[in-house]
């Protein structure tokens, strides 16, 4: 298989992991403290990253133009923003029906990185976008106990907007990063990969560090407080970027996006042979779905 795909998968593994050894401080932080700590315990190690790669290759610090910060400043903003309307959403009695459409977002990805890129798709792997989406919309309706009645409740409710601003921001970041990898001239993929996400980790840190400074100084100090468990949740946070952040510079977003829902067929798997969790049709179905557009898309990449 290609690197890009190995990186995916890689990222997919780590960003499950990541997520389970978040519970170790559920509780200690609020939701924005907890996503604050990703990046507050990633970025020292990230940048320790980006210095050993490029000693080991021998390559300079890239020399970037200002789009370089436009793409990572851009990308760091609607990643930030994508976590606060997330929390904003689940404030909402209609919550669940924002949830799914928070799943589109691998449709905004391939539409933005189509208009903003001109990353272009096959219609094989416009199908196969679609397919993945549908998939997610299977397995989210399981997990969020939907029916009839609460999709038409819904649909009203200001959580679907949100819902589908959620999903406009989690695609804009993974094209944005991309934007940022490629307007990079003259360094190799792993270099390039490796510094937009050290000046991402950055900026995401002073620009949420002074929003808590304004807002809430004491989880500012609670997520300092908090390194012992946030600390392996910031390594294991970078290393998951290190992987999406490689497939970034080499591939199209939208085909990364689809191939890395594997993620959840990972916390499926967990739940169905450790925890003995029921097996439902539609997590079948969604899961069928999500496979067979991975294996279009690495046909069609």
């Amino acid at each position: 298989m290609e690197t890009w795909i190995w990186a995916t998968l890689a990222a997919a593994f780590l960003q499950n992991l990541r997520s389970a050894m978040q519970k170790a401080i559920k509780g200690r932080l609020s939701n924005t403290g907890a996503a604050y700590a990703r990046f507050f315990y990633a970025w020292p190690f990230a940048v320790a990253y980006c210095a050993a790669l490029m000693w080991w290759t021998g390559e300079p610090i890239p020399d970037v133009h200002p789009i370089f910060f436009a793409w990572v400043a851009a990308g760091g903003l609607v990643q930030i923003a994508f976590t606060v309307l997330l929390m904003w959403m689940f404030s909402f009695r209609s919550f669940a029906v924002g949830t799914v459409f928070s799943k589109l977002e691998i449709v905004i990805v391939a539409i933005a990185g189509a208009l903003l890129l001109g990353d272009f798709l096959s219609p094989l792997a416009w199908f196969a976008v679609f397919c993945a989406a549908l998939g997610l919309l299977l397995l989210s309706l399981k997990e969020t106990s939907l029916n009839a009645a609460s999709i038409r409740e819904g649909l009203t409710s200001p959580a679907t907007a949100i819902g589908l601003l959620c999903a406009t921001c989690l695609g804009l970041s993974g094209v944005s990063y991309r934007g940022a990898t490629l307007s990079i001239p003259d360094s190799s993929f792993l270099v390039r990969a490796a510094f937009t996400l050290a000046v991402a980790l950055v900026f995401q840190t002073i620009a949420m560090g002074l929003w808590f400074l304004w807002k809430d100084r004491g989880q500012l100090r609670a997520v300092i407080a908090a390194w012992r468990p946030a600390l392996p949740i910031g390594i294991v946070g970078m290393a998951c970027s290190v992987g999406w952040f490689t497939a970034f510079a080499l591939q199209n977003a939208a085909y990364i996006r689809a191939v890395g829902q594997v993620e959840l067929i990972f916390t499926l798997a967990v739940g169905w042979f450790w925890f003995r969790e029921k097996v439902t049709w539609p997590e079948l179905a969604g899961i069928a779905l999500i496979s067979a557009a991975v294996m279009m898309i690495v046909l069609a990449g």
